[in-house]
């Protein structure tokens, strides 16, 4: 099995002089799930090369067993160090995608036409599509064949507006994924803020949180 996994390529928190990026957790959870069950890991970034990690996902408080085991894994910061230009990938190549959160996200990847057009490609190819926390962001000008919004009708959760609200950043970002999400026809389903909760429709799977992370790996390589 080939899974490619999406990266942001942003690192600016708005306009508040704060870095951003992916939430390492989110990374290192499903890369550790699906390395451990064989899988074959490509990684992608709009820009290619090193994608910037959230700084707050770094701290003591955020730490997991997965994460300690990057911090020690110098393959694995290597590889995550040249990912792949996304608009060199071809989603033929692969079995499914998998795009872990972090704020980034909402920034380039829910704009992102060699995104967009991949995750057209592997959903409508019935490949698994996977999202974590505020990855479902980059559903956002994602369409379905017959020109609607990708989500409409189908259940999924995100990063909820309570739990944006928690680390105060609601007036910070240029969306909240919740509400973008309900707004495209989405039947949002959610868990307690910070507790593991996954919605699968078909080949989408989207997951609320960092603690949701290794739930959705393993629902897509189980697709």
């Amino acid at each position: 099995m080939k899974i490619l996994m999406v990266l942001t390529s942003h690192d600016q928190l708005g306009d508040t002089g704060l870095k951003t990026g992916f939430w390492l957790e989110e990374f290192a959870s499903p890369y550790y799930i699906f390395k451990d069950a064989g899988v074959k890991i490509t990684l992608a970034s709009p820009k290619g090369g090193q994608p910037p990690l959230d700084p707050k996902s770094d701290e003591a408080d955020f730490q997991t067993d997965a994460t300690r085991r990057f911090k020690e894994d110098a393959e694995a910061q290597k590889i995550l160090a040249n990912t792949t230009r996304l608009d060199a990938i071809d989603p033929a190549d692969f079995d499914g995608v998998f795009y872990p959160g972090g704020h980034g996200p909402l920034w380039d990847l829910s704009e992102d036409k060699n995104s967009i057009a991949l995750i057209e490609a592997f959903y409508n190819g019935g490949k698994p599509v996977g999202l974590v926390c505020h990855a479902p962001a980059v559903l956002k000008n994602v369409r379905s064949k017959d020109g609607r919004p990708l989500v409409q009708g189908k259940q999924v959760t995100a990063f909820t507006n309570t739990e944006e609200e928690a680390v105060q950043l609601t007036k910070i970002v240029p969306f909240l994924v919740e509400d973008m999400l309900v707004a495209h026809g989405g039947i949002f389903g959610r868990g307690p803020d910070w507790e593991s909760h996954v919605e699968t429709e078909g080949n989408l799977i989207t997951g609320q949180n960092p603690a949701s992370s290794e739930a959705v790996a393993r629902k897509l390589i189980m697709l």
